[in-house]
């Protein structure tokens, strides 16, 4: 007898998930951050790369800060291309808060901001704004009021746009880590449990190795020896994530590879390649689904360690870690948001991972 598609097991857990309110709504919050994510340089104040523009003028801002921006062309002119919907634009302009400016004959005389309102004058020639522009355009078009949704970090960068363009970092760090780690661990995991003997043995060894060194110190070491960067950090979060996806796959197999369908395409004349991948994997990847899921989760603690210690993602590459870094002294001079609001991020994110992957184990739970 076929089973209808309503009462199949895929539909039975998705109709099981859409019942659990967290894991939902932890799931659409994912997928929101990473769109933010995806198209962040659409969607912030500063596009340009790494959204690094500097005011120190107006460093440290508390959240919905504004400030007037005199706006002054750098001559640089960068061709559309879809590619700088990913990485960004080079500045066509070089931003100045001020408090006020005159026109007066063919310049524009500009109050520049200070924080005791005791800033500077500077003169800025018009011709500079460009050729044959009355002040009416020149207003209208390179002076405006800025609000700073987040305020500004302690080098005048708007946080928001910083805020969102690190999600990047936490997302693809703990998509790229999981990857590693679930190709190294299935393979190994599944070699060790279907084979057994000597290969299960020596695998066993390597992962008992790897399990018996603290997490965040192999890190650290692989960090070390491969050089600082962001590349570097991907590799060595994903080699140090594999040995519980080993472990759990082992266990599996172990318990899969003598049933009867296994023996039955045994008996067939199927390979062990095709019984492994055909047979045995699509039917123990409940566990590895939900061990992906709290493995996202530590992957993006791992990287703002890392960043906060100064050999995650360098600077100015924008990290949530670092953030936390550069602005924790200013918990205690009154400018704890600095450092509170990407500590809510990193905090948000795991959780939502976290919740997804107690909602996945319950809906994939057999035995319910």
């Amino acid at each position: 007898m076929k089973l209808s598609k309503s009462s199949s097991l895929k539909s039975l857990a998705l109709q099981k998930f859409k019942q659990n309110f967290w894991g939902v709504l932890s799931f659409w919050y994912i997928v929101v951050c990473i769109l933010l994510a995806l198209f962040a340089y659409i969607l912030v104040p500063d596009d340009s790369p790494n959204a690094n523009q500097m005011h120190l003028a107006i460093n440290s801002k508390k959240p919905g800060f504004k400030v007037t921006m005199l706006n002054i062309p750098t001559g640089n002119e960068p061709e559309f291309s879809l590619l700088n919907l990913f990485t960004g634009t080079q500045n066509r302009f070089t931003e100045e808060p001020i408090t006020s400016y005159k026109f007066s004959g063919d310049e524009l005389i500009a109050m520049l901001y200070a924080e005791d309102g005791q800033g500077l004058e500077k003169n800025y020639p018009l011709a500079q704004f460009g050729k044959k522009l009355s002040t009416q355009e020149i207003e209208s078009n390179f002076i405006e009021e800025r609000t700073f949704i987040l305020g500004t970090d302690k080098y005048g960068r708007d946080l928001l746009s910083r805020m969102l363009i690190g999600m990047r970092i936490s997302l693809s760090i703990g998509f790229v880590a999981v990857l590693i780690s679930l190709l190294i661990g299935i393979t190994l995991g599944a070699l060790a449990g279907y084979f057994g003997g000597k290969l299960d043995a020596a695998i066993m060894w390597l992962i008992n190795v790897t399990w018996s060194i603290p997490t965040l110190l192999l890190v650290i070491a692989i960090t070390l020896a491969l050089g600082k960067g962001f590349w570097q950090v991907f590799i060595a979060v994903g080699l140090t994530m594999w040995v519980e996806v080993a472990r759990v796959v082992r266990g599996q197999v172990l318990g899969v590879k003598e049933l009867q369908y296994v023996t039955a395409a045994r008996a067939l004349g199927y390979g062990n390649y095709r019984i492994i991948s055909k047979h045995i994997l699509p039917n123990i990847m409940a566990p590895v689904i939900v061990i992906s899921a709290a493995n996202f989760a530590a992957a993006i603690l791992i990287e703002s360690g890392l960043s906060f210690l100064g050999i995650g993602a360098q600077p100015p590459m924008p990290s949530w870690g670092a953030m936390i870094k550069d602005h924790y002294s200013y918990i205690i001079l009154g400018k704890a948001y600095l450092a509170i609001i990407p500590g809510l991020a990193i905090m948000s994110l795991v959780m939502a991972f976290m919740l997804i992957g107690n909602a996945l184990r319950d809906a994939l739970d057999v035995k319910s």
